[in-house]
Parts: C-alpha cells; structure tokens; sequence
C-alpha cells in the first residue's frame, strides 16, 4: 500500500528483522521526497539494533557508536525473535483526562439507563396490578 504524504513513521516496538525495519519506514521518503524514521527500543530490544544499525549506516544516516558496538545477533537467535517476538505489556495513548471523562460519562448512562428501567418497571407493576384487581 502507498500512502502519499507519508514524511514519518514512528515505531512503538522495535522490527524484529532488518528486512521487517526497512519495509516499515519504507512508507515515507517515497518516489524521490525525503522523510524522517523515529524508532523506540529498550534494553530488550538490544539484541535486535546491531543489524537495524547497519542498514541505516549503509544509507548513509548517522548511527551512534554505542550502537555500532552491540554484538551480533547469532542465527539461532534471529530466528527466535523472528519466530517469538518480545511481549510487551500494551500501552494507552490516549491522555488521562479524556479517559476520566469516557469513565464519567458512561457511569452517567449507566445510572441513567438503571432509573429508566425502574420507572418502567413500576408502570408495568401497576398496569398489572390494575388489571388484576378488575
């Protein structure tokens, strides 16, 4: 899929494979216009930057040299990311205040939705007991 006016892709989890890191920030800097790759890692994913690292050296994009000293990833484990990527616990990015509101709201229909039924309930109580007692 080509999405125009793509100029950055940020990665939450890092790719497992340099192919996998290559196909995601392909989407921007298409047909000659430049763009911008933002990508997240943590002390897991240490294993997985030395190959990422050496596709973006060899595009001619800077690369810190801590990262460029990571050991190699063995073949074996290559294929153990590839085939059992890292868990993560899930992130929310929607802001806390927007959150407490959904959570108000919905406690407010809720309630809502309760004395309804309640005042259906004691209509239908009474018609019963109107048409029971003729």
């Amino acid at each position: 899929i080509d999405f125009k006016g793509v100029n950055m892709v940020i990665n939450y989890d890092l790719p497992t494979s340099a192919v996998e890191y290559i196909h995601r920030i392909g989407r921007t800097g298409r047909a000659g216009h430049t763009g911008k790759a933002v990508t997240f890692f943590t002390e897991d994913d240490k294993p997985l930057l030395r190959s990422i690292a050496s596709v973006i050296q060899r595009a001619g994009c800077p690369v810190p040299d801590y990262i460029k000293h990571f050991p190699k990833l063995q073949s074996k484990q290559k294929k153990k990311f590839i085939k059992k990527p890292l868990t993560r616990e899930s992130i929310c990015t929607t802001p806390q205040c927007f959150l407490k509101k959904a959570k108000r709201k919905m406690k407010t229909t809720k309630e809502n939705t309760k004395e309804k039924k309640k005042v259906k309930e004691d209509k239908n109580g009474s018609k019963l007991q109107t048409g029971s007692k003729s």
